[in-house]
């Protein structure tokens, strides 16, 4: 990543810089995709793909760049993915509207969980969910950079505001210490 913040690019972009879009884009794309394999199901890969959806809400980002707020450093990371949550869950309503392309006997069970889903498990990936959800957002979004969307400590030194990868390092250790922990809990998961 270069040490060009988020935040200059976008300001940038605002201004009518196309370079500092393209930065932009570059930058997200690939978090994007990462973040998104795995979270749409099988049976709906038949209608849009993965990378469908990201070049969908890529374009509906850049045309409301100009009015976005950018808050954060985390701010666009955290719309991007909040946006293809929302497109992924708007592809999964679709396609259960819809008939199926082909009609299977009921003998054939198919489970139509998700590769992470059935990677993890249901209710191993609801409790890291649920955990996430507890953690404060700076913590939250470190955790999310440094295991769903690959970013190097770096990358997330730069995202978070800290003064080092192994600051940003610490952050990430410290973060997922408490996911852990929320996660190992019998109970509910809560704030």
């Amino acid at each position: 990543m270069d040490p060009e913040s988020s935040f200059e690019l976008i300001q940038r972009a605002q201004a009518g810089d196309t370079s500092a879009l393209d930065r932009l884009i570059e930058r997200y794309r690939p978090r994007l995709r990462r973040w998104a394999t795995g979270r749409l199901p099988r049976y709906a890969r038949d209608v849009a793909d993965t990378e469908d959806l990201v070049q969908d809400v890529l374009i509906g980002t850049i045309q409301n760049l100009p009015g976005f707020d950018q808050r954060a450093e985390w701010a666009l990371q955290a719309y991007l993915r909040r946006a293809l949550s929302n497109r992924i869950r708007d592809e999964l309503r679709r396609t259960q509207t819809r008939p199926r392309r082909v009609d299977l006997s009921d003998s054939i069970e198919d489970s139509e969980l998700s590769p992470l889903e059935a990677a993890v498990g249901t209710e191993l990936f609801t409790r890291y969910e649920s955990a996430l959800a507890a953690l404060d957002d700076d913590d939250r979004e470190a955790v999310i950079a440094r295991l769903e969307l690959g970013c190097s400590y770096k990358e997330i030194a730069l995202l978070a505001g800290k003064p080092s990868a192994d600051a940003a390092r610490m952050a990430v250790t410290r973060a997922l210490s408490r996911v852990a922990e929320l996660m190992s809990r019998n109970d509910t998961v809560g704030p």
